[in-house]
Protein backbone atom coordinates (compact mmCIF):
# COMPACT_ATOMS: atom_id res chain seq x y z
CA UNK A 1 0.00 0.00 0.00
CA UNK A 2 1.19 3.50 -0.77
CA UNK A 3 0.96 6.60 1.39
CA UNK A 4 -2.31 8.50 1.26
CA UNK A 5 -2.31 11.66 -0.79
CA UNK A 6 -2.51 15.05 0.87
CA UNK A 7 -5.88 15.88 -0.66
CA UNK A 8 -8.56 17.33 1.59
CA UNK A 9 -10.65 14.63 3.28
CA UNK A 10 -13.70 14.40 5.49
CA UNK A 11 -12.19 14.01 8.95
CA UNK A 12 -15.21 12.08 10.18
CA UNK A 13 -14.38 9.23 7.77
CA UNK A 14 -10.57 9.22 7.88
CA UNK A 15 -9.41 5.77 8.94
CA UNK A 16 -12.84 4.19 8.49
CA UNK A 17 -12.57 0.69 7.01
CA UNK A 18 -14.94 -0.23 4.20
CA UNK A 19 -15.35 -3.73 2.70
CA UNK A 20 -16.91 -3.67 -0.79
CA UNK A 21 -17.97 -6.73 -2.77
CA UNK A 22 -17.64 -6.64 -6.54
CA UNK A 23 -15.70 -3.39 -6.53
CA UNK A 24 -13.34 -3.79 -9.48
CA UNK A 25 -15.52 -1.70 -11.80
CA UNK A 26 -18.86 0.10 -12.14
CA UNK A 27 -20.85 1.26 -9.13
CA UNK A 28 -18.69 -0.67 -6.67
CA UNK A 29 -15.49 0.98 -7.88
CA UNK A 30 -17.16 4.41 -7.89
CA UNK A 31 -18.19 3.94 -4.24
CA UNK A 32 -14.67 2.78 -3.40
CA UNK A 33 -13.19 5.91 -4.97
CA UNK A 34 -15.63 8.21 -3.17
CA UNK A 35 -14.70 6.52 0.11
CA UNK A 36 -11.03 6.94 -0.76
CA UNK A 37 -11.52 10.68 -1.30
CA UNK A 38 -12.73 10.79 2.29
CA UNK A 39 -9.63 9.05 3.62
CA UNK A 40 -11.02 5.55 4.10
CA UNK A 41 -9.33 2.17 4.12
CA UNK A 42 -11.00 0.23 1.30
CA UNK A 43 -10.96 -3.54 0.86
CA UNK A 44 -12.08 -4.62 -2.61
CA UNK A 45 -13.35 -8.21 -2.71
CA UNK A 46 -13.98 -9.34 -6.28
CA UNK A 47 -13.21 -12.14 -8.71
CA UNK A 48 -11.39 -10.18 -11.41
CA UNK A 49 -7.68 -10.60 -10.80
CA UNK A 50 -6.69 -10.83 -14.47
CA UNK A 51 -7.77 -8.49 -17.28
CA UNK A 52 -11.08 -9.45 -18.90
CA UNK A 53 -11.20 -9.59 -22.70
CA UNK A 54 -14.14 -7.17 -22.91
CA UNK A 55 -14.56 -5.57 -19.46
CA UNK A 56 -12.24 -2.94 -18.03
CA UNK A 57 -10.68 -3.20 -14.61
CA UNK A 58 -9.29 -5.70 -12.11
CA UNK A 59 -9.01 -5.56 -8.33
CA UNK A 60 -5.43 -4.38 -8.79
CA UNK A 61 -6.22 -1.52 -11.16
CA UNK A 62 -9.03 -0.59 -8.77
CA UNK A 63 -6.56 -0.54 -5.88
CA UNK A 64 -4.26 1.81 -7.81
CA UNK A 65 -7.16 4.19 -8.41
CA UNK A 66 -8.22 4.05 -4.75
CA UNK A 67 -4.76 5.00 -3.52
CA UNK A 68 -4.43 7.80 -6.07
CA UNK A 69 -7.77 9.13 -4.78
CA UNK A 70 -6.47 9.30 -1.20
CA UNK A 71 -7.36 6.01 0.44
CA UNK A 72 -5.54 2.87 1.53
CA UNK A 73 -6.45 -0.08 -0.73
CA UNK A 74 -6.54 -3.81 -0.07
CA UNK A 75 -7.37 -5.86 -3.19
CA UNK A 76 -8.62 -9.38 -2.36
CA UNK A 77 -9.47 -12.07 -4.88
CA UNK A 78 -12.81 -13.38 -3.65
CA UNK A 79 -15.82 -15.17 -5.16
CA UNK A 80 -18.71 -14.45 -2.80
CA UNK A 81 -20.41 -17.71 -3.77
CA UNK A 82 -17.92 -19.51 -1.51
CA UNK A 83 -18.06 -19.12 2.27
CA UNK A 84 -14.42 -19.94 2.88
CA UNK A 85 -13.31 -17.22 0.45
CA UNK A 86 -15.54 -14.60 2.04
CA UNK A 87 -14.42 -15.59 5.54
CA UNK A 88 -10.78 -15.37 4.53
CA UNK A 89 -11.30 -12.02 2.78
CA UNK A 90 -13.01 -10.44 5.79
CA UNK A 91 -10.35 -11.79 8.16
CA UNK A 92 -7.60 -10.36 5.92
CA UNK A 93 -9.34 -6.98 5.92
CA UNK A 94 -9.63 -6.97 9.72
CA UNK A 95 -6.00 -8.05 10.17
CA UNK A 96 -4.75 -5.42 7.75
CA UNK A 97 -6.74 -2.45 9.02
CA UNK A 98 -7.41 -3.44 12.63
CA UNK A 99 -11.18 -3.74 12.30
CA UNK A 100 -14.15 -3.24 10.01
CA UNK A 101 -16.74 -0.44 10.06
CA UNK A 102 -18.76 -0.57 6.84
CA UNK A 103 -19.89 -3.26 4.43
CA UNK A 104 -21.14 -2.43 0.94
CA UNK A 105 -22.99 -5.34 -0.66
CA UNK A 106 -22.52 -4.40 -4.29
CA UNK A 107 -21.77 -7.69 -6.07
CA UNK A 108 -24.69 -8.83 -8.16
CA UNK A 109 -25.49 -11.04 -11.16
CA UNK A 110 -28.10 -9.99 -13.70
CA UNK A 111 -30.26 -11.92 -16.19
CA UNK A 112 -33.58 -10.04 -16.58
CA UNK A 113 -35.33 -12.58 -18.77
CA UNK A 114 -38.66 -14.46 -18.71
CA UNK A 115 -38.95 -17.86 -17.07
CA UNK A 116 -38.57 -19.98 -20.22
CA UNK A 117 -35.46 -18.01 -21.18
CA UNK A 118 -33.86 -18.46 -17.75
CA UNK A 119 -32.14 -21.84 -17.33
CA UNK A 120 -31.40 -23.11 -13.85
CA UNK A 121 -27.73 -22.24 -14.26
CA UNK A 122 -28.69 -18.55 -14.52
CA UNK A 123 -31.22 -18.83 -11.68
CA UNK A 124 -28.63 -20.44 -9.42
CA UNK A 125 -25.96 -17.87 -10.30
CA UNK A 126 -28.22 -14.90 -9.49
CA UNK A 127 -29.55 -16.30 -6.26
CA UNK A 128 -26.15 -17.52 -5.09
CA UNK A 129 -24.40 -14.22 -5.77
CA UNK A 130 -27.22 -11.81 -4.98
CA UNK A 131 -29.30 -13.16 -2.12
CA UNK A 132 -26.98 -15.75 -0.61
CA UNK A 133 -23.89 -13.62 -1.16
CA UNK A 134 -25.48 -10.62 0.56
CA UNK A 135 -26.73 -12.71 3.48
CA UNK A 136 -23.44 -14.56 3.93
CA UNK A 137 -21.14 -11.56 3.62
CA UNK A 138 -23.33 -9.58 6.02
CA UNK A 139 -23.36 -12.47 8.49
CA UNK A 140 -19.57 -12.80 8.41
CA UNK A 141 -19.01 -9.04 8.75
CA UNK A 142 -21.56 -8.40 11.50
CA UNK A 143 -19.47 -9.55 14.50
CA UNK A 144 -16.77 -7.10 13.42
CA UNK A 145 -19.29 -4.29 12.94
CA UNK A 146 -20.73 -4.95 16.39
CA UNK A 147 -17.23 -4.84 17.88
CA UNK A 148 -16.56 -1.57 16.04
CA UNK A 149 -19.82 -0.08 17.35
CA UNK A 150 -18.65 -0.63 20.92
CA UNK A 151 -15.47 1.36 20.24
CA UNK A 152 -16.85 4.20 18.11
CA UNK A 153 -20.66 4.14 18.01
CA UNK A 154 -22.64 5.62 15.14
CA UNK A 155 -20.29 4.73 12.26
CA UNK A 156 -21.21 1.13 11.41
CA UNK A 157 -23.22 0.49 8.26
CA UNK A 158 -24.29 -2.23 5.88
CA UNK A 159 -25.31 -0.67 2.57
CA UNK A 160 -26.79 -2.96 -0.06
CA UNK A 161 -27.27 -1.99 -3.70
CA UNK A 162 -30.77 -3.33 -4.15
CA UNK A 163 -34.27 -1.98 -4.81
CA UNK A 164 -37.30 -1.10 -2.73
CA UNK A 165 -39.67 -4.05 -2.33
CA UNK A 166 -42.25 -3.17 -4.98
CA UNK A 167 -44.98 -5.83 -5.15
CA UNK A 168 -46.31 -4.69 -8.54
CA UNK A 169 -46.78 -7.93 -10.47
CA UNK A 170 -45.12 -6.37 -13.54
CA UNK A 171 -41.76 -6.76 -11.85
CA UNK A 172 -42.36 -10.46 -11.28
CA UNK A 173 -43.89 -11.44 -14.61
CA UNK A 174 -41.11 -9.91 -16.73
CA UNK A 175 -38.15 -11.60 -14.99
CA UNK A 176 -39.24 -13.49 -11.90
CA UNK A 177 -35.85 -15.15 -11.27
CA UNK A 178 -33.98 -11.84 -11.34
CA UNK A 179 -36.62 -10.23 -9.15
CA UNK A 180 -36.36 -13.01 -6.57
CA UNK A 181 -32.58 -12.56 -6.46
CA UNK A 182 -32.64 -8.75 -6.11
CA UNK A 183 -35.55 -8.72 -3.65
CA UNK A 184 -33.71 -11.30 -1.58
CA UNK A 185 -30.95 -8.74 -1.10
CA UNK A 186 -33.51 -6.16 -0.03
CA UNK A 187 -35.15 -8.60 2.37
CA UNK A 188 -31.78 -9.13 4.04
CA UNK A 189 -31.70 -5.38 4.60
CA UNK A 190 -35.25 -5.27 5.94
CA UNK A 191 -34.68 -8.10 8.39
CA UNK A 192 -31.19 -7.22 9.56
CA UNK A 193 -32.01 -3.55 10.04
CA UNK A 194 -34.48 -4.50 12.75
CA UNK A 195 -32.44 -7.40 14.10
CA UNK A 196 -29.28 -5.35 14.68
CA UNK A 197 -30.81 -1.97 15.48
CA UNK A 198 -30.00 -2.47 19.12
CA UNK A 199 -26.32 -2.75 18.27
CA UNK A 200 -26.34 0.59 16.45
CA UNK A 201 -25.73 -0.95 13.02
CA UNK A 202 -27.34 1.00 10.18
CA UNK A 203 -28.63 -1.39 7.52
CA UNK A 204 -29.99 0.28 4.40
CA UNK A 205 -30.52 -0.22 0.68
CA UNK A 206 -29.63 2.19 -2.11
CA UNK A 207 -31.06 2.02 -5.63
CA UNK A 208 -30.76 4.33 -8.65
CA UNK A 209 -33.86 6.07 -9.97
CA UNK A 210 -32.47 5.81 -13.49
CA UNK A 211 -30.25 3.46 -15.38
CA UNK A 212 -26.58 3.83 -14.49
CA UNK A 213 -23.86 3.73 -17.15
CA UNK A 214 -22.14 0.44 -16.35
CA UNK A 215 -20.92 -2.56 -18.32
CA UNK A 216 -24.13 -4.41 -17.39
CA UNK A 217 -26.28 -1.72 -18.99
CA UNK A 218 -24.07 -1.65 -22.08
CA UNK A 219 -24.52 -5.42 -22.34
CA UNK A 220 -28.28 -5.02 -22.07
CA UNK A 221 -28.76 -2.19 -24.56
CA UNK A 222 -25.51 -0.87 -26.00
CA UNK A 223 -24.59 2.78 -26.44
CA UNK A 224 -28.20 3.79 -27.13
CA UNK A 225 -29.19 2.65 -23.65
CA UNK A 226 -26.07 4.12 -22.05
CA UNK A 227 -27.05 7.53 -23.42
CA UNK A 228 -30.29 7.38 -21.38
CA UNK A 229 -28.42 6.75 -18.13
CA UNK A 230 -26.75 8.70 -15.38
CA UNK A 231 -23.08 8.36 -14.44
CA UNK A 232 -21.91 6.12 -11.62
CA UNK A 233 -20.97 9.15 -9.53
CA UNK A 234 -24.60 9.79 -8.56
CA UNK A 235 -24.63 6.42 -6.81
CA UNK A 236 -21.22 6.80 -5.20
CA UNK A 237 -21.97 10.25 -3.83
CA UNK A 238 -25.33 9.06 -2.49
CA UNK A 239 -23.71 6.00 -0.92
CA UNK A 240 -21.11 8.02 0.95
CA UNK A 241 -23.77 10.54 2.04
CA UNK A 242 -25.64 7.64 3.67
CA UNK A 243 -22.64 6.10 5.41
CA UNK A 244 -21.67 9.49 6.84
CA UNK A 245 -24.97 9.52 8.73
CA UNK A 246 -25.26 8.29 12.32
CA UNK A 247 -25.91 4.57 11.99
CA UNK A 248 -27.86 4.48 15.26
CA UNK A 249 -30.62 6.54 13.68
CA UNK A 250 -30.26 5.78 9.97
CA UNK A 251 -31.46 2.22 9.38
CA UNK A 252 -34.17 0.25 7.59
CA UNK A 253 -34.40 2.63 4.62
CA UNK A 254 -34.79 1.97 0.91
CA UNK A 255 -33.08 5.03 -0.51
CA UNK A 256 -33.14 6.33 -4.08
CA UNK A 257 -29.94 8.03 -5.18
CA UNK A 258 -31.32 11.42 -6.21
CA UNK A 259 -33.53 11.67 -3.12
CA UNK A 260 -30.46 11.23 -0.92
CA UNK A 261 -28.55 13.94 -2.77
CA UNK A 262 -31.51 16.35 -2.65
CA UNK A 263 -31.47 15.94 1.12
CA UNK A 264 -27.77 16.86 0.95
CA UNK A 265 -28.58 20.06 -0.95
CA UNK A 266 -27.83 18.95 -4.52
CA UNK A 267 -30.05 20.72 -7.05
CA UNK A 268 -28.28 20.20 -10.39
CA UNK A 269 -28.74 16.65 -11.62
CA UNK A 270 -27.91 17.36 -15.27
CA UNK A 271 -24.24 16.96 -14.39
CA UNK A 272 -24.84 13.27 -13.77
CA UNK A 273 -26.42 12.59 -17.18
CA UNK A 274 -24.32 10.68 -19.69
CA UNK A 275 -25.92 12.70 -22.48
CA UNK A 276 -27.62 15.81 -21.05
CA UNK A 277 -30.97 16.55 -22.65
CA UNK A 278 -31.68 12.90 -23.47
CA UNK A 279 -34.72 11.40 -21.69
CA UNK A 280 -33.58 9.22 -18.80
CA UNK A 281 -34.32 5.52 -18.45
CA UNK A 282 -36.34 4.48 -15.40
CA UNK A 283 -34.57 1.72 -13.51
CA UNK A 284 -36.00 -1.70 -12.74
CA UNK A 285 -38.54 -2.04 -9.91
CA UNK A 286 -39.76 1.57 -9.96
CA UNK A 287 -43.28 2.41 -11.15
CA UNK A 288 -44.31 5.18 -13.53
CA UNK A 289 -45.79 7.37 -10.80
CA UNK A 290 -42.37 7.60 -9.15
CA UNK A 291 -41.37 10.02 -11.94
CA UNK A 292 -43.59 10.25 -15.03
CA UNK A 293 -40.85 12.04 -17.01
CA UNK A 294 -38.65 8.94 -17.19
CA UNK A 295 -38.83 6.43 -20.04
CA UNK A 296 -39.40 2.72 -19.62
CA UNK A 297 -37.01 0.02 -20.78
CA UNK A 298 -38.05 -1.94 -23.85
CA UNK A 299 -36.31 -5.12 -22.66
Amino acid sequence: MTTKSSRKTNRAMVGTTVFITGGSRGIGLAIALECAKNGCNVAIAAKTADPHPTLQGTIFTAAEEIEKAGGFALPIVCDIRFEDQVQAAVEKCVRTFGGLDILVNNASAIWPRPTLDTPMKKYDLMNTVNTRGTYMTSRICLPHLIASAKRKPGKQHILTISPPLNMNKEWFSAHVAYTIAKYGMSMCCLGMSEEFKGHGIGVNCLWPRTGIATAAVEWLGGQEMLDTCRKVEIMSEAAVAIIKRDSRYCTGNFFLDDNVLREEGVADFDKYAVKPGTPLLRDFFLDDEEDPNLINSKL
